[in-house]
This record gives C-alpha cells, sequence and structure tokens, in this order.
C-alpha cells in the first residue's frame, strides 16, 4: 500500500483580485484557496488511495497565512497535513519552497510517491518539483496528465508539444502533473466535519533546519501588474461600409 504525499500551496483567489490604476492589483479583499494545479494532485492521491489502499499526507510551505489551508486540504483525502510555516517563509521563491517541502518530507519515516502540480497558481515558476526531487534524490516525472501504479513502479504519459511520452520509473518518485489528469470532486459536509478531527503538525524555520542562507531569496518580485489593453471603442454604424471600417479597426 503506497505511502502519497501531496505538496499544495495556498494562493490568493484569482477572483477576488481587482485592479486599479496603471494595472496595479489590489488584493485587500482578496481570499485564498489551494492553487488548481494542486486540486488535481489532491485528487489523483485520493483515486490512487481509494484503489491500492495507502495513506496521503498533505505538505504545505508558507507564513501563518497557511494555518487556514488546512481544514481544505484535509477534506480532500488526506490523513494527515504538514505545514511548514514560519513568517519568513511569506516571501520563499522555488528555491526555499523546494528546501522547505524537501525538509518537512524527510520528517517522515517512508514515502512512496509525492505529487505536486506542475506549477502553482500564482507565479507557476514550474520549478519546485523537479528541485525537490533532487534534494531527496529521487526522480521526477513531469508533464504528466496519466499515472498508474504498477507495484513498485509508476507509469506516466507525459503530454508533451510533440506528442505524448509513456516512462516507467521505480518508486520512490516526485510526479508534477497537469490539470487535465483528472477532475478533483467537492468535498461533502462529512468529508469537511471529518478533516477537523485529522492531525496537524506545524514545523517552524528552525524545526526545518533553516539558517540565513536558506531562508534568503534567490529570486525577489519587483511588481505584479495586470495587463493593459487599449480599446478603440469604434461605432460601426453604416452598413454599406462595415467591413472596411472593421478591417480599419482591427489593422
Amino acid at each position: 500500500m503506497p505511502n502519497v504525499i501531496v505538496c499544495y500551496k495556498w494562493v490568493l483567489d484569482e477572483a477576488d483580485l481587482r485592479v486599479g490604476p496603471g494595472g496595479a492589483l489590489n488584493l485587500d479583499n482578496a481570499g485564498r484557496k489551494i492553487s488548481e494545479y494542486d486540486r488535481n494532485a489532491l485528487e489523483e492521491a485520493a483515486l490512487i488511495t481509494e484503489k491500492h489502499g495507502g495513506t496521503i499526507t498533505a505538505v504545505s510551505l508558507g507564513g501563518p497565512e497557511i494555518k487556514a489551508s488546512a481544514k481544505d486540504a484535509l477534506s480532500r483525502g488526506p490523513n494527515s497535513v504538514i505545514l511548514a510555516m514560519d513568517p519568513t517563509l511569506q516571501a520563499a521563491d522555488a528555491h526555499t519552497t523546494a528546501l522547505g517541502l524537501a525538509a518537512a518530507v524527510r520528517t517522515l519515516s517512508a514515502y512512496d510517491l509525492i505529487l505536486c502540480g506542475e506549477g502553482s497558481g500564482d507565479q507557476y515558476a514550474q520549478q519546485v518539483g523537479p528541485r525537490m526531487a533532487a534534494l531527496l534524490r529521487v526522480p521526477c516525472i513531469s508533464y504528466v496528465n496519466k499515472l498508474t501504479l504498477d507495484g513498485d513502479h509508476v507509469i506516466c504519459e507525459r503530454k508533451l508539444e510533440e506528442g505524448v511520452e509513456v516512462v516507467r520509473a521505480q518508486l520512490p518518485v516526485v510526479v508534477t502533473v497537469l490539470p487535465d489528469l483528472n477532475k478533483p470532486r467537492i468535498p461533502g459536509l462529512k468529508q469537511v466535519m471529518g478533516a477537523a478531527k485529522k492531525p496537524q503538525v506545524v514545523l517552524d524555520a528552525k524545526a526545518l533546519g533553516f539558517g540565513t542562507a536558506e531562508l534568503t531569496p534567490r529570486l525577489s518580485t519587483l511588481a505584479v501588474k495586470a495587463p493593459l489593453s487599449n480599446r478603440k471603442k469604434l461605432r460601426v454604424q453604416n452598413v454599406a461600409e462595415l467591413a472596411q471600417q472593421l478591417v480599419s479597426a482591427l489593422s
């Protein structure tokens, strides 16, 4: 029976974002949610354990805000959650995130399969999964849209630009998944109520073994702005000249 780990990120809900002057984003009333890509990873873990048995451990990293993510994550199938939570981790980049998640994974006695979204719903750097695999010294399979367990191996279909690649790897392995892998279920009342009773482990920076070097981001975000669009706002009234005016307006 496989021991599955799912890494997820607690991101801002893009539906709540508002655009201000000059394309600046107003985050004042923005809520948070589990990244859409990571919901696919959580769903796949649930499907695997429903078929093969085993356990699921959810793992997330960030500042104090990720505490609110535990109940949502646990309602989607995991048996427990580990929160790598510290104020110093609020600005974590892919480098620091991979270090922290790898450190959290090492606190577990055994694991077979680590699932991540191909990228996060905010930065979409697509680096955390491969970086974490390198730190843990296990294989990494990316761009996966189909996954099958076969004994102590995993068989994955990778969706690439030039076609589909089928690969096989021995467990343990890190797999980063695409949105078309599955359709995440919506947790019912029973699952939401049961999530409150499941174990939660909180690890701060010290418990993760982080010092100044590990906490220093390699990447800093200078600004985030919405793309601006220039609408011509032309009104076409003469039907006879409609085609010509449309061509001129679009050119």
